[in-house]
């Protein structure tokens, strides 16, 4: 396999001579966090607690490229147990980083002449035994699941590189960046019924197809979720996702604490309901535009809902429907929560009714067992209310 070194220094030797261009950089005035950022739990810098964690930071962000990390040697290419997702790295063009975190660098680039974005992890040396498993861990588990998931509201996969110190997965070029930043620019409370109906079926289905795959993906919120050029959504970072076989009697912390459901917090046995409750915190989001548990530290906001049963309030201008599927979804009781099947079944039904001009009256919360033909049989008729029963 042709080393990760020759294939970077491949990418810059040939970056103004006969390689594919790359595709233009981001205007200067965006950072690098803007919509332009690639979301991944280790793709976004957090607060560093130390002066040694902050050198270590300006050490690694002063390097133009990742590139001497791969010197000759420093890790085993595997030529012998090559897998069928490898990068051909000769075909691998690094263009600019966008994106970086304490143990990760985001790049765009072009392989086999498409835009792709690509992750690179710094996997540490043998004295940090706990991080570099954690690491290699969340790796092996992002390339398993990517690998082998195909729908058209998941982050298409496209292949990897697995060459200590530094591994890398390449993926495609989602344009406009993450959700978060696109809601961070928006006005409160400001987006249309159906824009947010629209975003939430891309999510609701990927995540449908995601569970029907028997996957959990444990990290569900905004700045996991990618738009392309056309403004749909994908979900995305599977480092910390399992199969609901392997952890559905697991405990422990998994995902974000503003978006984790309560019993994860407690660090109780989950199922796949827990992407159901981070579901209906990125639903609020798109309600609202606003941070949920704003003006709460994590751990705050983590307290707050798992031992006080508190959500962020719901926004008074968006349609009841939304707003009692927002709380059926993360209600406390893990049961009492819907599926993804029946989540996109509501959102295409209020849709078509929406489309359709047809007026919709809610006046009680949603209830799992309601039949979804009688939940909407009013809308096929003009000057019918939909009633919603507990």
């Amino acid at each position: 396999m042709v080393s990760c070194l020759r294939a970077l220094r491949l990418g810059k030797k040939n970056k103004g001579g006969n390689s594919v261009p790359l595709p233009p950089p981001p205007p200067p005035s965006q950072p690098c966090s803007s919509s332009s950022s690639y979301p991944s739990s280790s793709s976004y810098p957090y607060p560093l607690h130390s002066e040694l964690e902050i050198m270590e930071k300006k050490r690694w962000d002063s390097m133009d490229s990742w590139s001497m990390l791969l010197e000759p040697g420093n890790g085993d290419s595997s030529e012998g147990n090559r897998e069928e997702w490898m990068a051909d790295l000769s075909q691998l063009f690094l263009g600019n980083k966008f994106a970086s975190g304490s143990n990760s660098r985001i790049y765009r680039g072009i392989y086999k002449q498409r835009a792709v974005a690509v992750k690179m992890v710094r996997i540490p040396d043998q004295e940090d035994d706990e991080k570099r498993r954690d690491l290699e861990e969340q790796f092996n588990s992002e390339v398993a699941f990517l690998s082998r998931l195909y729908h058209p509201n998941i982050v298409q996969f496209i292949a990897a590189c697995k060459k200590p110190p530094v591994y890398c997965i390449i993926t495609e070029y989602m344009s406009q960046g993450t959700l978060r930043m696109y809601l961070h620019k928006k006005e409160p409370y400001s987006l249309s019924t159906e824009t947010i109906l629209r975003l939430a079926l891309d999510i609701s289905r990927g995540m449908q197809y995601l569970h029907s795959q028997g996957v959990i993906h444990r990290d569900l919120k905004s700045h996991n979720l990618l738009l392309n050029d056309e403004m749909r959504v994908k979900v995305a970072d599977f480092g910390t996702s399992c199969l609901e076989t392997q952890c559905r009697a697991s405990k422990g912390n998994m995902g974000t604490y503003r978006w984790m459901a309560p019993e994860m917090i407690k660090e109780k046995p989950y199922t796949r309901k827990v992407d159901v409750y981070s579901f209906g915190i990125v639903l609020w989001e798109l309600t609202t535009a606003l941070v949920p548990f704003q003006g709460m530290t994590p751990v705050q906001a983590a307290y707050a809902a798992s031992e006080k049963n508190l959500r962020p309030p719901l926004s008074t201008t968006c349609s009841p429907v939304l707003n009692h599927l927002i709380k059926s979804c993360w209600s406390a009781n893990p049961a009492k929560r819907p599926d993804f099947t029946y989540i996109v079944s509501v959102l295409e039904k209020f849709d078509h009714c929406l489309k359709e001009g047809l007026p919709i009256l809610v006046h009680q919360e949603f209830g799992i067992g309601s039949s979804l033909v009688d939940l909407f049989k009013g809308c096929i008729m003009q000057h019918s209310s939909i009633p919603v029963r507990a």
